[in-house]
C-alpha cells in the first residue's frame, strides 16, 4: 500500500467506504496484527479525527493497551468493566452515546464524551477490541457501528 491516505468529501457512509477498501488492501498484505491495528487506527483518527482511536488485546486474562492514536489511555482493563470491558464480556458492540450515563465508565480521559467498542474475533472468541472515544456527546451512530464492524471482521 502506498503511504498516502485517500479522504473521501462528502458523507460519513462515503468516508468509510473509501476508508474500508484502503485498510483492506492494506491488510491483505500484512500478517502482522500490531502493524494492522497501528495502522487502521491512524487510518481511522485521519479520516475523522476521533478524540481517541485504538485497539486493546485480550493477553492472560485482561485488556492490554495496544497501538492507538491519541491522548494516554488506561493500560489495562478487566473483563466487564467500562465500555471495553463490557463489549468484551458481553461480546457485542457498545455504542455509548454519554459516557457519564454508562454504569462503570471507566475515565481514562475526562475529555472523551461519547465512545464506541467493537469486538475483535479470532476462531469464535473475543481476542481484543476495537475501541474510539469523541470529545463530544452522541458522536457515533448505526453508520459507525456498521463500518467499525465490518473493519473488525478484517482482524479474524
Amino acid at each position: 500500500m502506498a503511504e498516502f491516505l485517500e479522504i473521501a468529501d462528502g458523507t460519513k457512509e462515503e468516508k468509510y467506504e473509501v476508508l474500508y477498501r484502503q485498510i483492506e488492501s492494506l491488510m491483505e498484505d500484512e500478517a502482522d496484527e500490531i502493524a494492522n491495528m497501528a495502522n487502521v487506527s491512524a487510518m481511522i483518527n485521519d479520516t475523522f479525527h476521533f478524540w481517541w482511536t485504538g485497539f486493546y488485546r485480550v493477553i492472560d486474562g485482561v485488556l492490554v493497551l495496544g497501538p492507538f492514536q491519541g491522548p494516554l489511555a488506561c493500560t489495562r482493563i478487566k473483563k466487564g468493566k467500562g465500555v471495553c470491558g463490557t463489549a468484551w464480556k458481553e461480546d457485542r458492540t457498545q455504542l455509548v452515546p454519554d459516557v457519564e450515563l454508562f454504569p462503570g465508565h471507566i475515565a481514562c480521559s475526562s475529555a472523551s464524551k461519547s465512545e464506541i467498542v467493537v469486538p475483535l474475533h479470532k476462531n469464535g472468541e473475543v481476542t481484543g477490541v476495537l475501541d474510539i472515544d469523541s470529545e463530544f456527546l452522541a458522536t457515533f451512530d448505526e453508520v459507525d457501528q456498521k463500518w467499525l464492524e465490518k473493519i473488525a471482521r478484517l482482524f479474524a
